[in-house]
């Protein structure tokens, strides 16, 4: 998809009704009033997207350490050799950023 519709669907939004906890609706309008501006259901919506990308992330992150698990101990060297390759190629000073 590309991220022009991505933007788009973002921006579209369906009102649906849920159920939540007192403790759980005070908590968000609390939020909402110390960002001035910003609706409850903007903030859930954030709050959702924030769950969606850590899960993402965390997904991305098991699927590397599987692969790097699964890689023999000659594949592994072989990696190891070319990363210490491509940072010979960068000046002294860029190699501690």
């Amino acid at each position: 998809m590309s991220q022009i519709n991505e933007r788009a669907n973002r921006k579209r939004k369906t009102k649906k009704s849920y159920t939540l906890s007192h403790e759980s609706i005070v908590f968000l309008e609390n939020v909402s009033k110390k960002r001035r501006g910003v609706s409850v259901s903007s903030v859930l919506d954030e709050m959702i997207q924030n769950a969606l990308r850590e899960q993402e992330r965390q997904s991305l992150g098991q699927a590397v350490e599987a692969y790097y698990s699964g890689l023999s101990n000659q594949e592994a060297q072989e990696l190891e050799e070319w990363g210490d390759f491509a940072m010979s190629q960068f000046p002294a000073e860029d190699r501690t950023k």
